[in-house]
C-alpha cells in the first residue's frame, strides 16, 4: 500500500512491516500498518467488537468511534505514532497502536525511548492467538524506532491481555494504580522471549500442517466429467484410500442436475456444497486458479494443494503468477501446498487421506516423506513399498511457494505417529531456521536428508527462493552439525530410514559380522573399516550353516558387550546337484527374528547375495515397531532401567536405555497417534523386535550402520550441549569493539562494506584477544632493514600481494633471516624473480615459534548466517577441500570437533612420532572468533592466516577483516512466513 499525501513523505509507508503469520490455530493472517485508507475497515471491525471489550479498551463505554477517533487511529507517522492491524480477506480482526510518551506520559518525540500501547481484539478471533503475533510485531517496530519500553494500562478483569503481555518473555514490571494494572515491559530481546516466540511458532505452524494432512472433508476442484484426467485420478485415489471424512467433487461445467461423481456428491462451487470444507485438492489451469482460491477462501477452506502446474518453473511470468497466488490464499487464512505438487498422503487410520497422484496409498508405517519433486517422490514410494516399510505421511510439495520441509519438521516433532522424518530438497528457502528446526527434531527422532541441485549454484526451475553462496560440502558440515543425517542419493535414504525405523540405535562403532560365506565377510569387514568403524574379525559359519546355527550365532553376539550392532551376512545354499536353494529365505529370515526378539537392543542388519525370498521374508514381516510411551514422546522422562529387550525405535532405544539423551521440551501436541504399523509388547514392557532391513550389497548395509552410528554419537553428545567458557567474558572488550566498529564504518557506510588495514584489524582483534603479530611495510631495502632492526633478528621478509598472498610454494616467503646480509639477499632475490617492490609490497615481520601452520575463518552468509571454518594452511588441503565448519556461536564441544573433523587433523596430535600442537589455544582462538562475529554482525568477515600452533601457544601472522552494515536477521525478528 502507498501513504497518501497526509502522511509525512520523511516517513514514507513501511511496506517492510507487513508480515504474514501462522495464527495458533494454524491459520494465517497478514499484518501491516494501518493508513488513512482503512477508515471504513476500522469503523467496520469496531462495529464487530463486543461492548466487553471496548470497556477493557477504552475503560469506560465506548459504543460507536467519532469522527476525531477515526482519524487519530488511522493517521500515523510511523515514527512516534504507529498502528497495525491484523486483517483476514483483507478485513481487520485485530489493531494494535503505541504512542511515545515522555516520563510524564504526555505526547513526545525522539529521543523519548517510552511509547504507551494498547491492543484491541475482534471477539471472534480472540484465543487464536492474535494479540501474542501482534505484540511481537509492535515491539520490533518500535525497536526499530528508538522506542525502548510499553506502557499498558490494564483493567485487572481483563485477564487475558494480561496474560498477554505476562507470558510474552519481555522482562517486564508491574504495579496497581488507581484502579489499574500499569505494567512497563522492555523490549529488549531476552532468551525467555526467544524461546516464547519460537515455541509459538513450533506450535502454530505443526498445527496448520495438522490442518493440512487430518481433513475432515475434502474438495477435489478439477474433477472431469469423463474418466480420466488429474482431477479425477485424485478423487478415485482418495476413495480408493478409504478416507474417512466427507468428499466432494467440484466442477464448473458440471450439469446443475448432476447429483455425484465416482459416487459422491458433485458441485459447481465450493460455496455450492453448503457444508465445511477442511481441504480443496485444485487440479484446475493456471488462469482458473485464482478464481478457485477465491471461492474456498470466501468459504471457510483452510488448505488448499495445488497440482496444477505453469508457476515459477515456467520463468518470471509464472514467478509473478505464483507470489500471487500465496498472496491470494494467505489473505484468506489458507496455507498452500505446491504449485506443480503431486499431493499428500495420512496413512493414519483415523484418516486414511491419498489427495495425490500415486495410485496406491504405502502401508501404513512411522516413516514421514517430505520431497520437493514428485519424480523423485514416486521413486521413493516405490523403493520403500518394495522393501516393506509403511509410512505415516508422504508430502510431495512442487514448487513449495508456501508450506515447506521446515513447516514438516515442526509437525514431525511433536508427531507420535513419526519415528523418522525423510526430506528430499533441492533448495532451502530459510536455511537459519532449517538447521535450528533440524537441530530440535534430530534430538528426538532422526532426519535424514537428500539435497539436490548441489553443485549448480542456483535454484532449480519453480523455486523462488534466496539463493546460498555457501559451497555444498559447507552445508553438509551445517547439517551434520545439526544432527542431520545428510546422504548422497535416494537409495541411501531409503537404506538408512529402514535401519532407523526398524532397528534401536547403536551404543557405539563395534560391529560384529556373521554369516555362511567368508568372502562376503570379509567384503563387510572392509567397507566398515572404510566407513570408520570398528569391526570384530568376520565369524564363519561355512555354507553348511542352517538356520538354527544362525539364530544361534545371532543371539551369541547380541549377547557379546564388546559388540553394539551385527551385520549378518548370508549366500544361498547349494544343493548336491550345484544348484542354489533360495527357498531356505522365509526359515532363516524367522530365525533371524527369533534371535533379535530375545536378545539386547542392538542394531541388525542383513547383507544378502541373491537371496530374495530372504529379502521378502524380512521385508514382508509384520512390523512391531511400538507405539510411542511416555519415553518416547518429545519431553522430560524419568531415567529409564537397563534394557532387557530390543526396542524398535531410535526414539524409544534412545530414551529407555542408558546413556541416552533426554527428548527435550514438552509440547502441548494431541496424545493419539497411528497404531497400524506396531504392536504392544506381551507383557507391557518388553517390546519386540522391528523389522530387520535387509540389503543386496555390503557397501550398502554398512554405509547405512555408520550413518546411524555417528547419529547416535550424536544424540549422545547433545543430550550435554557445549558452552561457551567465562573466562572468554573477562578478555574481551565487547563495548569498545562496537564503538571502534562504528568509527571505522563511519556515519554513511557502503552497503559494500569496506576492508580493514592490517593496523585496523589488529586493534579490532585484540578487543577480542586476538593479538595478530606486527608486520611492517618494506618498500625498499632500507625500510626492511630498519623494520628488522626494529623487531629484532631473525625476522621473515613476505610479499603481500593478492596473487601471491600465503603462497609460501611460488616463493613470496623468505623465512629465518638471521642478519642484515641474509635480508638484504633475500629481497634482492624477491624482486628479481617475482616483480618490483610496488607489485610485491613485501613487508617484515618477527620469527615465531616452528609449528602447524593453520588458517581460521568466519564469514556471513546473507541466508545461512556466520560460519566458522577451520584447515590447515596451504596447497594440499586447500585443492582437497580439507576444510571444517561450524555454525555460529560455536561452543567449547563445536570447536573441539571441529578441529579434529578435518582429515588431516593427525598432523595436530602428533603425527609420526612429532611433538604435539597446543589443541587447546588453537580451541579458545576459535571461540574468540565466533564470538567476535556474533556479537558483531558488522564483522561480515574474517580470516587469520596462518596461525602457527606450537607446542605452546599460538601465533597469528597474517588477518584480513572485512566490516559491513550488518545484513537482516530473519531468525530473530517476530515470526513472519516467507515472502519470496
Amino acid at each position: 500500500m502507498e501513504p497518501t499525501p497526509e502522511q509525512s513523505p520523511h516517513h514514507a509507508y513501511p511496506d517492510h512491516w507487513e508480515a504474514d503469520v501462522v495464527l495458533r490455530d494454524g491459520g494465517t493472517a497478514r499484518v501491516r500498518p494501518i493508513t488513512t485508507d482503512d477508515a471504513e475497515r476500522l469503523v467496520s471491525f469496531y462495529e464487530q467488537v463486543s461492548d466487553e471489550s471496548k470497556y477493557y479498551r477504552f475503560f469506560a463505554p465506548y459504543p460507536r468511534l467519532s469522527a476525531r477517533d477515526v482519524h487519530r487511529f488511522t493517521h500515523h507517522d510511523y515514527v512516534d505514532r504507529v498502528g497495525l492491524a491484523v486483517t483476514v480477506g483483507g478485513e481487520f480482526i485485530a489493531t494494535v497502536r503505541y504512542d511515545r510518551i515522555d516520563d510524564r506520559g504526555r505526547p513526545a518525540s525522539a529521543p523519548a525511548d517510552e511509547a504507551e500501547v494498547a491492543f484491541l481484539v475482534q471477539d471472534a478471533h480472540q484465543g487464536r492467538g492474535v494479540a501474542s503475533a501482534l505484540l511481537e510485531h509492535i515491539a520490533a517496530v518500535a525497536r526499530e524506532r528508538g522506542i525502548r519500553r510499553f506502557a499498558a494500562e490494564v483493567l485487572p478483569a481483563n485477564n487475558k491481555m494480561i496474560k498477554v503481555f505476562r507470558d510474552a518473555g519481555f522482562t517486564q514490571q508491574r504495579s496497581f494504580e488507581d484502579g489499574s494494572v500499569h505494567l512497563t515491559l522492555d523490549l529488549e530481546p531476552t532468551a525467555e522471549s526467544l524461546a516464547v516466540q519460537r515455541a509459538r511458532e513450533q506450535r502454530a505452524e505443526a498445527r496448520s500442517v495438522q490442518r493440512l494432512l487430518a481433513p475432515g472433508s475434502v474438495a477435489v476442484i478439477g474433477v472431469g466429467r469423463a474418466p480420466g484426467g488429474v482431477g479425477r485420478t485424485v478423487l478415485r485415489n482418495l476413495l480408493g484410500s478409504g478416507f474417512t471424512g466427507r468428499t466432494y467433487a467440484v466442477n464448473t461445467s458440471f450439469a446443475d442436475d448432476l447429483g455425484t461423481v465416482e459416487g459422491v456428491p458433485a458441485h459447481r462451487s465450493v460455496g455450492g456444497i453448503g457444508e465445511q470444507v477442511d481441504l480443496a485438492v485444485v487440479a484446475v489451469p493456471a488462469d482458473r486458479v485464482p478464481e478457485v482460491v477465491a471461492d474456498c477462501g470466501e468459504h471457510g477452506v483452510q488448505g488448499i494443494v495445488v497440482l496444477s502446474a505453469g508457476y515459477a518453473e515456467r520463468g518470471a511470468e509464472g514467478r509473478e503468477r505464483q507470489r500471487e497466488l500465496v498472496r491470494q490464499a494467505r489473505s484468506y487464512g489458507m496455507r498452500i501446498i505446491g504449485p506443480n505438487a503431486f499431493g499428500i498422503i495420512n496413512t493414519s487410520e483415523s484418516v486414511r487421506l491419498n489427495a495425490s497422484l500415486a495410485p496406491e496409498s504405502p502401508k501404513a508405517g512411522r516413516i514421514g516423506l517430505f520431497t520437493q519433486s514428485g519424480a523423485i517422490g514416486i521413486a521413493l514410494l516405490s523403493g520403500l513399498h518394495r522393501r516393506g516399510a509403511g509410512l505415516s505421511a508422504f508430502i510431495s510439495a512442487g514448487n513449495r511457494a508456501d508450506v515447506s520441509g521446515n513447516d514438516f519438521l515442526q509437525y514431525w516433532y511433536e508427531d507420535q505417529g513419526t519415528d523418522v522424518a525423510l526430506l528430499y530438497l533441492e533448495s532451502l528457502g530459510n536455511p537459519r531456521k532449517f538447521t535450528r528446526l533440524a537441530r530440535r527434531t534430530a534430538a528426538v527422532k532422526p532426519v535424514v536428508v537428500v539435497k539436490g541441485a548441489r553443485h549448480s549454484g542456483t535454484n532449480p526451475p519453480g523455486h523462488a527462493v534466496p539463493v546460498s553462496r555457501i559451497p555444498d560440502a559447507t552445508v553438509s558440515a551445517l547439517m551434520r552439525q545439526a544432527g542431520v543425517i545428510r546422504v548422497d542419493t535416494v537409495t541411501e535414504m531409503v537404506d538408512v530410514g529402514l535401519l532407523l525405523a526398524g532397528q534401536p540405535l547403536p551404543d557405539g562403532p563395534r560391529v560384529a559380522i556373521l554369516g555362511n560365506s567368508e568372502s562376503l565377510g570379509l567384503l563387510t569387514y572392509d567397507a566398515c573399516l572404510a566407513e570408520g568403524l570398528r569391526p570384530r574379525p568376520p565369524r564363519d559359519l561355512t555354507t553348511e550353516a542352517s538356520p538354527r546355527d544362525f539364530r544361534r550365532a545371532l543371539a551369541e553376539a547380541l549377547a557379546d558387550r564388546t559388540c553394539d550392532a551385527v551385520i549378518v551376512t548370508a549366500i544361498p545354499w547349494v544343493g548336491e546337484n550345484g544348484e542354489a536353494l533360495t527357498g531356505e529365505g522365509e526359515v532363516l529370515a524367522a530365525a533371524l527374528r527369533e534371535a533379535a526378539t530375545t536378545g539386547p537392543a542392538k542394531p541388525v542388519a542383513v547383507v544378502h547375495v541373491e537371496m530374495g525370498g530372504l529379502a521378502q521374508a524380512l521385508a514382508a514381516a509384520t512390523s512391531t515397531a511400538n507405539q510411542p510411551g511416555p519415553a518416547d514422546r518429545p519431553g522430560p522422562h524419568p531415567a529409564a532401567a537397563a534394557p532387557q529387550a530390543r526396542t524398535s525405535s531410535p526414539a524409544a532405544s534412545a530414551a529407555t536405555r542408558p546413556g541416552r539423551p533426554g527428548a527435550g521440551a514438552a509440547t502441548d501436541s494431541a496424545d493419539s497417534a497411528d497404531t497400524t504399523d506396531s504392536a504392544d509388547a506381551t507383557d507391557g514392557t518388553r517390546p519386540s523386535a522391528g523389522r530387520i532391513p535387509a540389503y543386496p550389497a555390503a557397501e550398502r548395509a554398512v554405509r547405512a550402520l555408520a550413518e546411524v552410528v555417528k547419529y547416535a554419537q550424536w544424540r549422545r553428545h547433545a543430550a550435554a550441549p557445549g558452552k561457551v567458557p567465562e573466562f572468554l567474558d573477562e578478555t574481551i572488550d565487547e563495548h569498545a569493539t562496537a564503538g571502534l566498529i562504528e568509527t571505522l564504518l563511519g556515519p554513511d557506510p557502503d552497503p559494500r562494506g569496506r576492508p580493514l588495514t592490517h593496523d585496523e584489524a589488529r586493534e579490532l582483534l585484540a578487543g577480542y584477544g586476538v593479538p595478530v603479530r606486527p608486520a611492517l611495510p618494506a618498500p625498499d631495502p632500507e625500510a626492511a632493514v630498519a623494520a628488522a632492526e626494529e623487531l629484532g633478528y631473525p625476522v621473515a621478509l613476505k610479499t603481500t600481494a593478492p596473487h601471491l598472498r600465503h603462497r609460501a610454494d611460488l616463493g613470496g616467503v623468505r623465512l629465518d633471516l638471521v642478519n642484515e646480509n641474509a635480508l638484504r639477499r633475500a629481497y634482492d632475490e624477491l624482486t628479481e624473480l617475482l616483480g618490483t617492490p610496488a607489485e610485491l609490497r613485501p613487508v617484515v615481520q618477527a620469527m615465531v615459534p616452528r609449528g602447524v601452520d593453520t588458517v581460521v575463518r568466519a564469514s556471513i552468509d546473507a541466508a545461512a548466517g556466520a560460519v566458522l571454518s577451520f584447515g590447515l594452511a596451504g596447497a594440499p588441503s586447500e585443492l582437497l577441500g580439507d576444510t571444517a565448519h561450524r555454525l555460529v556461536p560455536a561452543t567449547d564441544r563445536d570447536v573441539a570437533e571441529l578441529i579434529r573433523s578435518i582429515r588431516a587433523a593427525p598432523v595436530l596430535f602428533g603425527w609420526r612420532g612429532a611433538a604435539p600442537a597446543d589443541t587447546a589455544a588453537l580451541e579458545e582462538l576459535l571461540l574468540r572468533v565466533s564470538r567476535l562475529v556474533d556479537d558483531h554482525p558488522e564483522v561480515v568477515s574474517v580470516a587469520l592466516e596462518p596461525v602457527v600452533v606450537a607446542t605452546q601457544g599460538l601465533t597469528v601472522l597474517g588477518a584480513t577483516v572485512r566490516l559491513a552494515p550488518p545484513p537482516a536477521r530473519s531468525d530473530l525478528g517476530p515470526r513472519r512466513l516467507p515472502s519470496y
